[in-house]
């Protein structure tokens, strides 16, 4: 499966712009609404039958910029990559809404917890190996804070997972991310 395909969709249903060269100079706006984003790229429903070239800029309504590339299409459904890979978390924030990315934090939290409990670590004891304290993984865990990248890092380091299991892999069964 490509790693487009395997990148954890956050659904959400809010209008974009794509933007393109239309091959003489000239540059064409196609309003979308973006269905669901990940880390490496989004699928996109177009408002219009208007042909969109095979690479685009795709405009979030907080200003962000992506460079895509049609990766498959299907009538007015296109799944576009992002052109420099996985977008950086800042990035990912900027494209997501304040419930998604609680999800997405709750689900990391989860994640962590899951790992660490079959490594058999405390949380006091993970919380001593990262240098942080036992309430802010408590917290963490429950996706009441966010766990920085460094930390991230260091967190599937220490519990022999990887870092894309962290922060995409499936949310453990008994996690409610609603």
């Amino acid at each position: 499966m490509s790693d487009h395909r395997a990148a954890v969709r956050h659904h959400t249903l809010r209008t974009g712009i794509v933007e393109f060269d239309n091959g003489s100079g000239s540059i064409v706006s196609v309003p979308c609404t973006i269905r669901d984003v990940s880390g490496s790229g989004a699928r996109l429903a177009l408002n219009s039958s208007a042909w969109v070239a095979e690479e685009f800029t795709l405009i979030f309504t907080s200003g962000l910029r992506k460079g895509c590339r049609v990766a498959w299409r299907k009538e007015r459904l296109i799944g576009s990559a992002f052109v420099d890979g996985y977008a950086s978390v800042d990035e990912q924030a900027a494209m997501m809404t304040a419930d998604e990315q609680a999800r997405h934090r709750l689900g990391i939290g989860a994640r962590v917890k899951a790992a660490r409990e079959s490594r058999g670590y405390t949380q006091g004891q993970l919380a001593e190996r990262i240098g942080v304290t036992p309430a802010f993984v408590a917290l963490a865990e429950k996706g009441e804070a966010d766990i920085p990248l460094y930390q991230l890092m260091h967190i599937a380091d220490l519990l022999m997972v990887g870092l894309d299991g962290l922060v995409a892999g499936p949310v453990p069964e008994d996690v409610d991310a609603a």
